[in-house]
C-alpha cells in the first residue's frame, strides 16, 4: 500500500453532528418490491425524457420506456416488469410540491427481465463505444444535480484528464448511502472506475473518503489491491464533499470562479454513479435502482435499503417503521442541503440519496429570524470564501449585478452560513431566490435579444424582396420601352415603290373596337343563361371532387345525376341562345 499522499485544508467549513450511526447497523436491505412505481421523465438536469410506450402495453423489466430528449437529457428505463397504467403529472419530490409528468407503472411482480446487452469486454472497446452504452443507460450523476454522466465523461478535445477523483467523503450528516456502498459493493465500485480509468486513461486515480468511515476505508482499500489508484483519508469537515472543496483538499489546485474542474484537468465522480457504471458496462443493467438511506428519530429501524427507481417514498418510510405521530418533517437529503417534501405519495428518483424522517427534537422549527448583527461568522464559515452578509443585502434589495459581481454563483448552497448565523437568517433562500431572478432575467434578455435579431433579419429580407421587386419593375419598363421604341421607327419608315401601287396592307391587329361594341351590345338574357350555365358546371364539378374525396357517400352519388342533367339544360338553353342571336 502506498503512502498517505498530502492533502491540503479549504477555508470555512464547520462540524455538525455526523448522526451517521443510526442507519449504518443493518447492513444493506433488499427493498420489497411496491406495487405501483411512478417513474418523472425528469430525473435529471436537462430536457424530460420522451415516452415510448402505450398505457396498457406491458413492459419488462430494464426495458427502454422513454428516449433521451437531446444531448443533454436521459433516458428511463422500466424497474420491473408490468403495465403501464397512465403517463400523466404525477406527485414529484421537489420543494414546490408541483406535479411532473411520468409514467406510472403497475407491478406484475413477475420480475421478468428483457435482453440486456453488456460489455464485460470493454477493454477490448473504444471509449466512445463505451459513451454511447453508458449513455443508453441513462445514468446521471447519483450524489448531486443528477448531470448526464456521459455527457460529463466526454471532455472536450482540449481538456486532457489526468487526474481522476472517486467523490467518497459523503460529509452531509445523517446520509450513509454512499459509506454503505463502499462496504457492501466495494469490488463492484473498483470495477466501475477501471471504466472510467480506460474511457479517460488518467495519469492518478484518487479515492477521497471521510475519517469517519473506518469500514468503508478499509474495505475499499482492500478492493484496490495493488491497482493503480489511492484510497486518501481526508479530516472530517463539512462541506469536503462539494466537487470544488474535494479537488483543493485532495490536490490543491483551486478551480475558478465561472471555470469548471476539466480546466485543470480533474474529473470527479460519485461513488454512487461509479457503481451505477459498473452494472451498465459489466452486467448490462440500466439505471433502474439505487441505494438510498432511511434515517431519523421518527423511524422505529433507520437502515439503507437498495430500491427500485420511482418508488414511493410512503413505501420506504413503512418498510423502515414510521412513527406518524413522531414525524416533524420529511425531508429529502440532508438536514444541511436538502428539502422538506410536501408529499410522502412522490417517489425517488435517480438522484434520491437519503429520506430524513426528523421529529421535532432533530429538525426543531427555525427561530424567527432577527436583524444582521455583522458578526462575521458567516463570511468565515464559507468554503467558497465569499461574503455571505454583502450578498443577503444585495438581494433583499434585489440588487442583481451586485450579486453577479460578489460571485453569487459560486455559492454551493451548503448551508454553513445559516447553520452559524447567531441571527437565524435564511440566507440559503435569500441565495437561492437570487440566483432564480437573475436567469430569469438573463432568458428574457435572451429571448428578446433574439426576438430583436429575427426582426431585423425580417427587415432585411423585406428589403431584398423591394429593391428585387424595383429591379424587376424597371427591366420590365425598360423591355416595354424598346418595344414601343421599335414600333415607332417600324411605322415611321417610308413604304417602298412598287410596279404598279395598289393600296398598302396593314398590319393585322385585332379590332378592339369592334369586340367591345360586341359585348356592349350582349342582351340581358344572353348574359342571365351565361352565368346559369357557369353556375351549374361548378355547382357539379364541386360534386364530383366531394365524391372522389368521400366515394362512399350515397347522398353525393344520388346528386350527381341531378346537377349533370341540371348542367346539359342550363348548356343547351344558353348554346340555342346563343345561335339565334348570332347573324
Amino acid at each position: 500500500m502506498s503512502a498517505q499522499p498530502r492533502i491540503w485544508d479549504i477555508p470555512g467549513g464547520i462540524h455538525p453532528p455526523d448522526n451517521k450511526a443510526q442507519s449504518t447497523g443493518r447492513g444493506l436491505e433488499q427493498m420489497p418490491l411496491p406495487a405501483r412505481l411512478v417513474l418523472p421523465l425528469l430525473q435529471h438536469i436537462g430536457n424530460r425524457a420522451v415516452p415510448l410506450v402505450q398505457v396498457g402495453e406491458r413492459v419488462l423489466k430494464g426495458q427502454l420506456i422513454a428516449e433521451a430528449n437531446g444531448p443533454l437529457s436521459c433516458p428511463l428505463h422500466a424497474p420491473t416488469s408490468g403495465t403501464i397504467s397512465a403517463i400523466a403529472p404525477a406527485p414529484y419530490p421537489h420543494a414546490s410540491g408541483l406535479a411532473e409528468p411520468a409514467i406510472i407503472l403497475e407491478c406484475d411482480g413477475q420480475e421478468e427481465w428483457t435482453a440486456l446487452e453488456s460489455m464485460a469486454d470493454y477493454r477490448a472497446r473504444e471509449p466512445l463505444e463505451l459513451l454511447d452504452h453508458i449513455r443508453g443507460a441513462g445514468i446521471s450523476g447519483l450524489g448531486g444535480a443528477g448531470f448526464p454522466t456521459a455527457v460529463k465523461l466526454a471532455s472536450r478535445p482540449d481538456h486532457q484528464i489526468d487526474t481522476l477523483i472517486i467523490n467518497g467523503s459523503e460529509c452531509e450528516p445523517y446520509i450513509t448511502a454512499d459509506d454503505t456502498a463502499m462496504r457492501y459493493r466495494a469490488p463492484q465500485i473498483i470495477a466501475g472506475i477501471e471504466v472510467f480509468m480506460h474511457i479517460l486513461k488518467p495519469e492518478q486515480v484518487l479515492i477521497g473518503i471521510e475519517d469517519n468511515k473506518p469500514e468503508a476505508i478499509q474495505a475499499m482499500r482492500e478492493a484496490v489491491g495493488g491497482r493503480p489508484m489511492q484510497v486518501v483519508v481526508i479530516p472530517t469537515k463539512y462541506p469536503s464533499g462539494g466537487e470544488k472543496q474535494l479537488i483543493q483538499i485532495l490536490t490543491g489546485k483551486e478551480v475558478p470562479s465561472g471555470g469548471l474542474p476539466a480546466d485543470l484537468g480533474i474529473l470527479c465522480q460519485n461513488i454512487g454513479t461509479t457503481l451505477a457504471v459498473h452494472d451498465a458496462v459489466v452486467l448490462g443493467r440500466p439505471l433502474i435502482s439505487r441505494i438510498t438511506t432511511l434515517t431519523g428519530a421518527a423511524l422505529e429501524r433507520p437502515t439503507n435499503v437498495e430500491a427500485l427507481i420511482g418508488t414511493p417514498i410512503a413505501d420506504l418510510l413503512a418498510f423502515a417503521g414510521l412513527r406518524q405521530e413522531r414525524l416533524q418533517r420529511l425531508v429529502l437529503g440532508g438536514p444541511m442541503m436538502g428539502f422538506t417534501l410536501p408529499d410522502s405519495s412522490a417517489p425517488i428518483i435517480k438522484t434520491s440519496n437519503c429520506v430524513l424522517a426528523g421529529t421535532s427534537e432533530e429538525l426543531p422549527p427555525p427561530p424567527p429570524a432577527l436583524p444582521c448583527i455583522r458578526c462575521g461568522l458567516c463570511a468565515e464559515a464559507c468554503p467558497a470564501q465569499l461574503l455571505p452578509q454583502q450578498l443577503h443585502w444585495f438581494a433583499m434589495g434585489k440588487d442583481y449585478e451586485q450579486l453577479q459581481r460578489q460571485n453569487l454563483f459560486d455559492c454551493i448552497e451548503c448551508g454553513a452560513c445559516a447553520y452559524v448565523c447567531p441571527s437565524s437568517i435564511p440566507l440559503i433562500q435569500y441565495f437561492r431566490a437570487g440566483k432564480a431572478e437573475i436567469r430569469t432575467i438573463e432568458l428574457q434578455h435572451s429571448r428578446a435579444e433574439h426576438a430583436r435579431q429575427r426582426f431585423e433579419q425580417r427587415q432585411e429580407r423585406l428589403q431584398r424582396e423591394a429593391e428585387q421587386r424595383e429591379l424587376e419593375r424597371q427591366a420590365r419598363a425598360e423591355k416595354a420601352a424598346r418595344a414601343k421604341a421599335a414600333r415607332e421607327a417600324q411605322a415611321a419608315q417610308p413604304q417602298t415603290a412598287t410596279a404598279e401601287p395598289g393600296p398598302v396592307a396593314k398590319p393585322a391587329t385585332p379590332d378592339l373596337a369592334r369586340i367591345q361594341t360586341a359585348k356592349a351590345q350582349l342582351s340581358p338574357e344572353h348574359k342571365q343563361l351565361k352565368v346559369a350555365a357557369a353556375a351549374a358546371r361548378m355547382a357539379l364539378q364541386k360534386a364530383r371532387k366531394q365524391l372522389q374525396a368521400n366515394p362512399d357517400n350515397a347522398a353525393l352519388q344520388a346528386q350527381i345525376p341531378k346537377l349533370e342533367q341540371a348542367f346539359e339544360q342550363a348548356q343547351q338553353a344558353f348554346d340555342e341562345h346563343v345561335a339565334k342571336e348570332t347573324p
